[in-house]
This record gives C-alpha cells, structure tokens and sequence, in this order.
C-alpha cells in the first residue's frame, strides 16, 4: 500500500450503511479497515472491494469491548503509521417502551452505539494528531435529533453521539482534526426489507422526497464531510433523511 494512501476505519463495515460506506470510501483511494464482529462476513466485503481495484483490511472486534476496540485501533495505527478517517457507524437496538425497558437493554445499546464511539476516537486522534489531518464521523440516526418513541435507548445513545461530536471538534480542531455527525433517516436495510410493504410505502408518503433512502445516500455524504476538502466543516450534524426532520 502507497505510504500516502489515507487510512480509513469503518465500523459496522458488514453490511448495509457500513457496507456501502467502505466501498465507497474504497473506490475513492482510501485504504479501509473493516471493523464488525464476524470475520467471515468481512471477508466477503474485503473481496468485494478489492475485485473493484480498492484496498482493505479486516479487523473482528465487538466494538462493545471496549479494551479489545482501543487495541484494535492501536494496532492499525502501529500497522500503517497513520489513521486518518474513522467511521463510527456500529450500532444496535433493543426497543422498548420505557416502563419495559430492562437495565440491560440501555446498558447494551449505549455501550455499543455511543461508549465505543468514545473509546474509538480516543484511541484514534493521537495518530491524527501526530498526522495533523483527521476526520471523525458519528453516524447518528434522526431518532437522536427527535426522539423516538420505544426507541429512549437509541435515541439516547445518538443524543450522545452529538454531544460527543460537538465536544470533539472543539477540542481538536486546532489539531487539524473534524468532527461531523450524518444522521440517517429511514433507510432501506436488510432489517427493514422485512417490513410490510403498505407500511414502508406509509413511511416512504412521509419523506418529502418520497421514498426511503438508500445505503449509498448515506456514503455519500460520508464521503464528503471524510474528504480533503471538508476541513472547514466540523461540529455539524447532516440528516439525510428526504426531508423528513427539516426544522
């Protein structure tokens, strides 16, 4: 690999927006380290991307282990001599109305979408800043910009990845260093390709746009706020959801 080659690290990078992110972010020049549990599903991206002329690496990590994720990224760091990129993107939920809500389904999801976000960018912006150039971004969900009834869990794990953003770009920023959130709204996933198709077209008639978005939208902007030329864009979050939270 080039030594001038970014380096990027995509988490969640097995399947839907995380899939399309890396492919994305593979075809544009970046080496991708591709972050999820199983190895095996990884692979399958990992040769994806390289049959179209991309590079990228695996790394089977459970982001919510917190202590294995640090060494991970310390290790990819250690590996190339750089990390330049780091995509946030791993997350899961456990909805429930809050009177059902168990500890342990808020505990599990803030610490899989929001505390391992935390122990990423920690372990990721000494190298950035060693490089002076780094590009952090969150993936939220609109449920953190609105609130989601059932979803108190998720809702507040993205609230937080917000907050958390915001807190990054102030402290980094003379660094070199931004920090974005791009917040999807409904997008068409394997989990929701299980849904009714009166019920997705009910969602679909709510979106300005009308129609659900796709992956690749949320790449796109990825791809963007991730780029050389973004360095004057930090502390936001983009919804890109058709319109649908608009203010």
């Amino acid at each position: 690999m080039s030594s001038d080659r970014r380096v990027a690290i995509v988490t969640g990078a097995s399947r839907g927006i995380g899939r399309a992110i890396s492919a994305r972010l593979a075809r544009e020049g970046r080496h991708v380290v591709l972050v999820s549990r199983s190895a095996g599903p990884l692979e399958e991206v990992r040769a994806g991307i390289a049959d179209g002329g991309g590079s990228a690496s695996v790394l089977a990590i459970d982001v919510g282990d917190g202590a294995a994720l640090a060494r991970g990224i310390e290790g990819v760091a250690a590996e190339f001599g750089r990390i330049d990129i780091l995509v946030n993107n791993a997350g899961i939920t456990r909805d429930n109305l809050i009177l059902r809500m168990s500890d342990e389904e808020w505990d599990e999801v803030i610490r899989v979408d929001l505390t391992s976000a935390f122990v990423a960018i920690r372990a990721a912006s000494r190298p950035m800043m060693k490089g002076r150039f780094g590009r952090i971004v969150n993936i939220a969900s609109t449920s953190g910009v609105v609130g989601n009834a059932g979803q108190a869990n998720y809702a507040s794990a993205k609230a937080g990845l917000i907050g958390l953003t915001k807190t990054v770009a102030r402290e980094l920023g003379s660094k070199g260093i931004t920090a974005n959130v791009v917040a999807p709204g409904f997008v068409e996933t394997d989990m929701t390709a299980k849904l009714p198709p009166d019920l997705r077209d009910q969602y679909a008639a709510q979106v300005p746009v009308r129609r659900l978005g796709q992956a690749e939208d949320i790449a796109a902007a990825v791809s963007y706020v991730s780029s050389d030329d973004a360095g004057y864009l930090t502390g936001q979050v983009i919804c890109v959801d058709g319109g649908l939270t608009m203010a």
